[in-house]
């Protein structure tokens, strides 16, 4: 039974290869190889990659035919918010035309379950006294990034609801790790931070994110795919509310660094005050809770960032 991984070759789609690679072995890479989609993150797996955007429906169809996939988990996106508001384009093109194309394909050549990997920013945000994110929050996306991927959730449901095709949709908190680009905040913060460079911070650095380590995720992942119900969503949480300066903090006094290094820039547009995710669902579902804390989890990216550096 053969499962695609699009967007495989960037930071969620290889963590979540990496993370299987010992139980399944069927698996085909979909990566359109960009700047974010790095053959190194899939190091030193043995599954098939192949270059395609998923935005070109024809060559997407030869694959369909040639290996008729049975599961799909699409995490091929456009992601970075900065760039959403510079040029919406790129997104419409990958978040929601590739999405459709994946969608039509999976109907025609009767894939047996489509897992949307989605993001925690479709909600938009929420106010300091909120209650975090559930699965029956509106959506409100503030931000170009935000707004692509709440147009795929909705189109990757429309497909279960009027073609009947088996899907699952999971909504996850702000991930980090090994193999994300130096783009985020995370890894731009370890990289600045060893480079002797300047950190930038939003605003007075007050926007909260709930952060999980990727492996995490991907337990998740693989644990909602197996025991989920069709048609469902399920919201993926850190149970980590942080402010950004205060992460940021974080990794300075984790690597030695002085606070000093921290420089605060003008805000970013439609920058959201905070998101939280309640896990309540995914919990009574398989019992989902993080394995990693806040400083394990950046421990074990720190060390990866300074083993990888180029």
């Amino acid at each position: 039974m053969t499962t695609f991984i699009t967007g495989g070759a960037g930071f969620l789609g290889s963590n979540f290869a990496h993370y299987i690679s010992d139980i399944w072995e069927d698996v085909i890479i979909l990566d359109k190889l960009t700047y974010a989609g790095d053959m190194d993150n899939l190091y030193p797996l043995k599954y098939p990659v192949k270059g395609v955007d998923i935005s070109y429906e024809i060559r997407l169809e030869e694959l369909f035919k040639q290996y008729k996939p049975k599961n799909i988990f699409h995490f091929a996106a456009e992601t970075h918010v900065d760039n959403s508001i510079k040029n919406v384009a790129p997104f419409v093109d990958t978040n929601v035309i590739g999405t459709l194309n994946l969608l039509n394909l999976s109907v025609k050549y009767d894939v047996e379950l489509f897992h949307h990997i989605s993001t925690d920013e479709v909600y938009g945000s929420l106010n300091l006294t909120d209650p975090p994110f559930t699965e029956d929050s509106p959506y409100d996306p503030q931000n170009p990034y935000a707004a692509s991927k709440a147009s795929s959730d909705h189109f990757v449901m429309s497909y279960h609801n009027t073609y009947g095709l088996p899907i699952i949709i999971t909504n996850c908190s702000n991930n980090y790790g090994p193999r994300q680009h130096l783009e985020k905040l995370i890894p731009k913060t370890i990289n600045n931070i060893l480079d002797r460079k300047k950190i930038p911070v939003y605003g007075k650095g007050e926007n909260i994110r709930d952060w999980i380590y990727v492996e995490d995720h991907c337990a998740g992942l693989l644990g909602i795919h197996h025991a989920g119900d069709i048609g469902q969503k399920y919201n993926i949480g850190g149970e980590c509310e942080m402010t950004n300066l205060n992460l940021i903090k974080l990794i300075i006094k984790l690597m030695n660094a002085n606070e000093n290094l921290i420089e605060f820039v003008v805000d970013r547009p439609g920058h959201d005050l905070r998101y939280g995710i309640d896990n309540a669902k995914i919990y009574k579902t398989i019992s989902f809770q993080p394995e990693y804390n806040i400083e394990e989890g950046l421990k074990k990216t720190i060390a990866w960032y300074e083993k990888n550096r180029n």
